[in-house]
């Protein structure tokens, strides 16, 4: 249900929580829509087409953690993951899966639209060039969005294609955090480095490199990550 009036400049935020009791974001003049349950959540990104998903994890049908694995996996949409507590095990979850952020369901309002506001400030994406890249192991294509990593076709999220082509577009060259934050998530703060680690864990997993031996998406310890072309 539809709680918000989405008047100009105003956002659409789907809230996917048990209860509807964020009047913070819905008073700050952007178009809430709340959900109670994980299935309808998931139902209603297809038709809604959100900027922002908040996604508590006591949803149920499916729970709010599946929910946010299903989500990450159709869409780059900004995520903040509510939690009873927000503490430190809950955030490192979060940002593994795929969040953007994580807060407690004590947060004062005051904050979590702040929180909210930041993430909506993201620009929207670059439109990558349509050359593709190809070495002995790895074929990009972003005309096609199409990968095949090792001879296998593989499906990455919309982050985790351009996490990708950013670094094999820049093969050979180190970016730090703060500049594949800025290059793939937009976002020119830099705020976030656990972000970016947690996004290339899962990128060479879903490639099929998990270990740092054999992956040519190589960690620059201290500086940030390169892609490492490789020979027929």
């Amino acid at each position: 249900m539809a709680d918000g009036d989405g008047g100009r400049g105003s956002a659409r935020i789907l809230v996917a929580a048990p209860r509807n009791d964020w009047a913070a974001i819905k008073g700050a003049g952007h178009l809430v829509h709340h959900e109670p349950d994980g299935r309808a959540c998931l139902r209603t990104m297809y038709a809604m087409k959100p900027d922002l998903v908040l996604i508590d994890a006591g949803l149920t049908n499916p729970d709010g953690w599946h929910a946010l694995g299903r989500v990450r996996e159709i869409s780059d949409v900004a995520v903040i993951m509510v939690t009873p507590a927000g503490g430190e095990d809950d955030v490192v979850r979060s940002l593994r899966m795929g969040a953007d952020d994580c807060v407690g369901r004590g947060i004062r309002p005051v904050e979590l639209l702040a929180r909210a506001e930041r993430l909506l400030r993201r620009v929207p994406a670059a439109r990558w060039a349509d050359d593709a890249f190809e070495d002995g192991r790895l074929r990009v294509d972003p005309a096609r969005r199409s990968i095949v990593a090792d001879g296998r076709p593989v499906r990455l999220t919309p982050v985790e294609f351009r996490l990708l082509a950013t670094l094999t577009r820049n093969a050979g060259i180190v970016l730090s955090h703060r500049r594949l934050l800025e290059l793939v998530w937009d976002d020119p703060t830099g705020i976030g480095e656990e972000r970016v680690k947690f996004a290339v864990l899962r990128l060479r997993r879903r490639l099929g490199w998990p270990g740092t031996a054999d992956s040519p998406v190589e960690c620059v310890r201290g500086f940030g990550y390169r892609y490492v072309r490789q020979g027929p």
